[in-house]
C-alpha cells in the first residue's frame, strides 16, 4: 500500500491530506484563528460544582466554561486526601462536591474540543504525547497499545518502559503503536524528552494565573508527523520550504530512529513540493473535500451512500441505486454492501464523523452475508486513528456503531447553516409562504390602523401572487376594505417578506 503524506501551508490556515494508493482517506485543518485546544493544558478555577450532574463547570479562559465529569477527576499519587491540590483526588464512588469546590484552582487537560453549543471537555488526568509514548505523571502503570498484537513484542516493550520508567521518576506511560520494534535508545530519549516536558509544566504552573494556558500541543504539520509518519508511508510533501525545514530540524531531534542511516531515510522522506500547480489540486485533494460536503456517495456499482448528520447521531442509507448485478438480488444487495461497508469507513475518517453512527444496510436474508459485510467493516476500520465500536446487525437489520469524536466534523469545519432555510435542508414552498404573507396581511389590517399596505418580498413569491393568487388578493383587498401592494426585491429569500403600513 502506497501512503503520503500532503502538507499545505498558507498564511492563515494549515491543512494536512493522509492519501493510501492515490484515494484521500483524512483531512486535518488548523487555522491560525481557530486553533484546536485538545491536549493543551490549563490551569483553572472550577466556577460551579453541580452534584445533580455529578460533575463541574471550569473557567479555563475559553469564550464557554468547560466541563469537567467526576469520572474524569483522577488522583494524583502526590496529592492523596489533599482536597485543595491542584491535582485533586478521587475515588470511583465519591460524589463530585467532596472532589471538587466552587472557587478551587486546578490543572485540566482538554480531551474534547468545544463543538456546538457544548464547552470543551477536560479532564485532570494529564497526558502528554511523544513519538512512541504517552507520558501520564500522575500514574505508576504502565500500557501497551492494543494494536501491537505480538506478545512478545508486548512483553519486551512494557519490561523495557517500565525499567526506564522506574529509574526516571517512576511516572506511568503507554506505549503506542509507533514504538514496535524501537530499541532501547530510542525509547530512552523519547523519555527523556517527556520527563522535561513535565518538568516545565510543574514549575509554569505555580507561576501562571488563573485561565493561562501552561502547554500547548504542536503545531498540525508537526503532530502529522509525530502521529502519522508510520514506516508505511513513502513520502510527507509540504508546498512550505520554511515548514519543510522545520520539519527535517523536528524530525532529526525529535523523531530519534535506531541508527543515524535510519534516521537520514526518516528525514529523506521529507520532501519540499516546489511546483507550479497547487499540491492538493495535482493529488485531486481539492476535489474530493468538494465532495466530502455532499450528502450523496456514488458508489462504483452504481449504488449510493446517504450521510445525515445530526446533532444526536450520524445515519447512513445504502442504496443498490443503478446496480442491477449479474445474478439475482441477493447477489446484487450483497456486492452493494460489501463495496458500502469499505466507502462508509473512509467516509467516516475523510469527514471525521464520529458519536453515535447508525448504518442501514440493504436487507440480506443470508445471515453468513451479513457476517461477511461486518467484517468488511470491521476490517475497513483498522486503519482508523479514531477509536471505533461495531456492533451486530439489529433485529431491523441496522449496525449501530461508534466512533470517537475529539474535533468537529469537517461539515461544521468548513461550512455553517444555511441562511435561506436555517439548517433544516428544505425551504418552505412559495405557495406556504404566499398564504403566510395572506395571514399576516389580516394580523397587521386587525392590530393597527392603515388605509394602504406594501408587501416586500422575493421575485418568485410576488410573481406567483400576483398571477396565479391574483383572484385571492381581490378577495382580501374586499374583504379588509385596504390597498394591498406587492414589491419584489432581490435581496429576500424565498421564506422572507415584510409587511409594511402606508
Amino acid at each position: 500500500m502506497s501512503e503520503e503524506i500532503l502538507i499545505n501551508v498558507t498564511p492563515r490556515e494549515t491543512r494536512v491530506a493522509v492519501v493510501e494508493n492515490g484515494m484521500l482517506q483524512e483531512l486535518h485543518i488548523e487555522r491560525g484563528w481557530r486553533r484546536g485546544v485538545v491536549g493543551n493544558i490549563y490551569k483553572g478555577r472550577v466556577q460551579r460544582v453541580m452534584p445533580g450532574m455529578q460533575a463541574a463547570f471550569v473557567d479555563i479562559g475559553l469564550e464557554r466554561a468547560a466541563f469537567l465529569h467526576a469520572n474524569d477527576v483522577m488522583r494524583a499519587p502526590q496529592a492523596a486526601g489533599d482536597g485543595d491540590s491542584l491535582f485533586p483526588p478521587s475515588g470511583p464512588t465519591l460524589p463530585v462536591n467532596e472532589l471538587l469546590r466552587d472557587g478551587q484552582e486546578i490543572v485540566v487537560q482538554v480531551v474534547k474540543d468545544p463543538i456546538g453549543s457544548k464547552g470543551a471537555r477536560l479532564t485532570t488526568q494529564i497526558s502528554i504525547p511523544s513519538r512512541y509514548l504517552v507520558l501520564l505523571p500522575q500514574s505508576r502503570a504502565v500500557g501497551v497499545s492494543a494494536r501491537i498484537e505480538d506478545e512478545a513484542e508486548r512483553t519486551r516493550l512494557k519490561t523495557l518502559v517500565s525499567e526506564l520508567a522506574a529509574a526516571t521518576g517512576g511516572h506511568g506511560y503507554i506505549v503506542r503503536t509507533n514504538a514496535e520494534g524501537q530499541s532501547a535508545e530510542a525509547l530512552a530519549e523519547d523519555i527523556a524528552y517527556l520527563q522535561r516536558a513535565w518538568a516545565l509544566i510543574e514549575h509554569t504552573v505555580g507561576e501562571a494565573r488563573v485561565g493561562s494556558r501552561v502547554y500547548e500541543d504542536l503545531t498540525l504539520p508537526m503532530r502529522a508527523v509525530r502521529d502519522l509518519m508510520r514506516r508505511d508511508v513513502d513520502k510527507v510533501k509540504v508546498d512550505s520550504r520554511d515548514t519543510y525545514e522545520k520539519l527535517c530540524v523536528f524530525a532529526a531531534q525529535y523523531l530519534p530512529a535506531p541508527g543515524p542511516a535510519e534516521q537520514a531515510r526518516l528525514v529523506d522522506r521529507i520532501e519540499c513540493y516546489g511546483g507550479a500547480r497547487p499540491i492538493f489540486d495535482l493529488y485531486g485533494v481539492e476535489d474530493e473535500i468538494q465532495r466530502a460536503l455532499n450528502k450523496e456517495v456514488p458508489l462504483k456499482s452504481g449504488g449510493t451512500l446517504v450521510i445525515d448528520q445530526t446533532e444526536a447521531m450520524t445515519t447512513v442509507d445504502v442504496n443498490t441505486g443503478s446496480f442491477l448485478g449479474q445474478r439475482n438480488l441477493e447477489e446484487t444487495v450483497f456486492r452493494t454492501n460489501l463495496e458500502a461497508a469499505q466507502a462508509v469507513a473512509r467516509q467516516l475518517r475523510l469527514r471525521n464523523l464520529g458519536g453515535i453512527i447508525i448504518i442501514d444496510f440493504i436487507d440480506m436474508a443470508d445471515p453468513e452475508h451479513r457476517r461477511q459485510v461486518l467484517r468488511t467493516l470491521e476490517k475497513s476500520l483498522a486503519r482508523d486513528h479514531a477509536k471505533t465500536t461495531v456492533y451486530d446487525f439489529s433485529p431491523l437489520g441496522l449496525v449501530e456503531m461508534t466512533r470517537k469524536r475529539t474535533v468537529e466534523s469537517l461539515q461544521r469545519q468548513l461550512g455553517e447553516s444555511c441562511g435561506a432555510c436555517g439548517g433544516r435542508g428544505i425551504v418552505k414552498t412559495v405557495e406556504t409562504v404566499t398564504y403566510e404573507i395572506f395571514r399576516e396581511i389580516v394580523r397587521a389590517v386587525r392590530q393597527f390602523d392603515a388605509d394602504r399596505l406594501l408587501v416586500i418580498a422575493s421575485p418568485k413569491v410576488v410573481a406567483t401572487i400576483t398571477d396565479e393568487e391574483s383572484a385571492a388578493v381581490v378577495e382580501l383587498e374586499e374583504f379588509l376594505g385596504k390597498s394591498i401592494r406587492f414589491q419584489s426585491d432581490d435581496q429576500y429569500l424565498q421564506e422572507q417578506f415584510d409587511v409594511v403600513l402606508l
